[in-house]
C-alpha cells in the first residue's frame, strides 16, 4: 500500500470528512545516473557555499530571495513556518463548479482521497451527491508548506483530488494564436472531419505504451549481459511544407481506412480463432 501524502479532514457546511490523500500516479522512468565515461565513477555533487568555500550541511541550508536591486532576504525554517497556512490540516469546499468549466491547463496533480475512520459515511454522501450533481468543490490546500487551488470531484467510487495552478500562473496564449487573416475552407474543413471520424475509437489506455522506456530497459539489459543491440533503423527526414492540403487531407483519410479496415480484419481473425 502506499504512504498517504497527506492527512487532515475535508469539510462542507457543517459536515467534516477525515481523510488521507495518496498520489494517484508513478513515474515509470529508468532511473540513470551521471557517471565518469572513462573508469564509471559516479559523479556527485556537493553543496558548497562559494562565499566561504565550505561544504554545507542540509540542515544548515537556508532559503534566500534574491531583489532585482541586488539585495537579499534570508528566510529561516522558522520563519516560513510561522507563515499563516489556515488550510494546512483541513479544507473547506468554499464553492460547488461544472467541471467542464475549468480548462484542463489549470490542473497540476491528481490525489486519491481515502475516507478515515468515521469519514466513511460522509465521504460517500459528498461522493454521490457530485455524481448526481455533475459538480466538483472547490478548495485550497496546503501540501509541502506551499497551497494550491484543488477540485474535488468523483471518480467511480472514489473522490480524488486534482492540485490545480493559480491563475498568474497560466501563461497568456494569445501570442501563439495563428494570425486571423488565415482561414480553413469548408472542404478542408469537411475532409479533416473524414480524416477524424476514420481515426475515432473508444478511449483505452492500455493501447499505448512508452516504447522510449521500454527501448532504453532493453538497453540497459544488453549493456549488463554484454550484449550489442541491433542499430535501429534512421527515421526518414521529416517532409517540407504542405503546398496542397486537399491531396494531403485526400491521402491521410485512404491511409486511414486501410489501417481501420486492416485492424477489423485482424480482429475477426483472433476471435474466429
Amino acid at each position: 500500500m502506499p504512504r498517504s501524502t497527506w492527512d487532515g479532514a475535508i469539510s462542507f457546511g457543517l459536515i467534516v470528512i477525515p481523510v488521507k490523500l495518496y498520489s494517484a500516479t508513478q513515474q515509470q522512468d529508468v532511473q540513470l545516473h551521471q557517471v565518469h565515461g572513462a573508469d564509471g565513477g559516479r559523479i556527485r555533487y556537493r553543496r558548497v557555499c562559494e562565499v566561504c568555500g565550505q561544504e554545507i550541511p542540509y540542515d544548515q541550508i537556508e532559503r534566500g530571495y534574491l531583489a532585482p536591486d541586488g539585495r537579499q532576504a534570508i528566510l529561516t525554517r522558522e520563519d516560513l513556518e510561522q507563515l499563516p497556512l489556515a488550510s494546512s490540516k483541513t479544507v473547506d469546499i468554499v464553492q460547488f463548479v461544472d467541471e467542464s468549466e475549468i480548462d484542463p491547463v489549470y490542473f497540476e496533480k491528481t490525489y486519491l482521497i481515502e475516507a478515515n475512520g468515521v469519514g466513511v459515511k460522509p465521504y460517500v454522501l459528498l461522493r454521490d451527491a457530485l455524481a448526481k450533481t455533475g459538480k466538483a468543490g472547490v478548495v485550497k490546500v496546503a501540501l509541502r508548506t506551499r497551497e494550491s487551488l484543488a477540485l474535488i470531484r468523483p471518480r467511480g467510487d472514489l473522490l480524488v483530488m486534482d492540485t490545480m495552478l493559480w491563475p498568474d500562473e497560466v501563461r497568456d496564449s494569445q501570442f501563439a494564436e495563428p494570425p486571423a487573416d488565415v482561414q480553413a475552407t469548408q472542404a478542408e474543413v469537411g475532409m479533416a472531419e473524414m480524416f477524424i471520424e476514420q481515426m475515432s475509437g473508444e478511449w483505452r489506455p492500455d493501447d499505448y505504451s512508452d516504447q522510449y522506456r521500454i527501448a532504453l530497459e532493453e538497453l540497459v539489459q544488453a549493456k549488463l549481459s554484454g550484449v550489442e543491440l541491433p542499430q535501429a533503423p534512421l527515421s526518414g527526414e521529416a517532409g517540407g511544407e504542405v503546398v496542397d492540403l486537399m491531396a494531403a487531407l485526400r491521402a491521410s483519410v485512404d491511409a486511414a481506412k486501410k489501417r481501420r479496415e486492416a485492424a477489423s480484419s485482424d480482429q475477426h481473425a483472433r476471435e474466429a480463432s
